[in-house]
């Protein structure tokens, strides 16, 4: 569909960081969109970013964020399942798992003790 806006009207390719998405694989035209879109002052909010990213792309995603925001052109809110994500130096995680919602550390989130625990031994996780 983008294709089809792209050709009535070139300029909304610039939102996709010039390319054409149909030439690019889901993770790598979400991430052309971010480095476009993020340029442009605003605050964002991002539900799951992650869900097409490899972990390589979300650590690219995580720096450009970085970037924007240290740069003033962008705040974030994000809900992430994503422990690279919820990496971000500064950032303030809450949890949803209980009422009331409240502020969690990065060690004590549950999708990063699962993801250090399978990390540290891969085998005897699955046991």
């Amino acid at each position: 569909m983008v294709e089809e806006f792209a050709a009535a009207d070139p300029g909304q390719l610039k939102y996709f960081g010039g390319a054409s998405l149909v030439t690019q694989s889901h993770g790598q035209s979400l991430m052309s969109y971010f480095r476009a879109r993020y340029r442009v002052t605003g605050l964002y909010f991002l539900d799951e970013p992650e869900t097409a990213l490899s972990p390589a792309s979300q650590v690219a995603l995580l720096r450009l964020m970085i970037e924007m925001a240290a740069a003033g052109h962008a705040q974030f809110i994000l809900c992430t399942h994503s422990p690279i994500l919820m990496a971000c130096p500064g950032a303030t995680l809450y949890s949803f798992d209980q009422v009331p919602i409240a502020p969690v550390d990065y060690a004590d989130v549950a999708h990063v003790r699962l993801y250090r625990a399978f990390l540290d031994n891969p085998a005897g996780f699955l046991e």
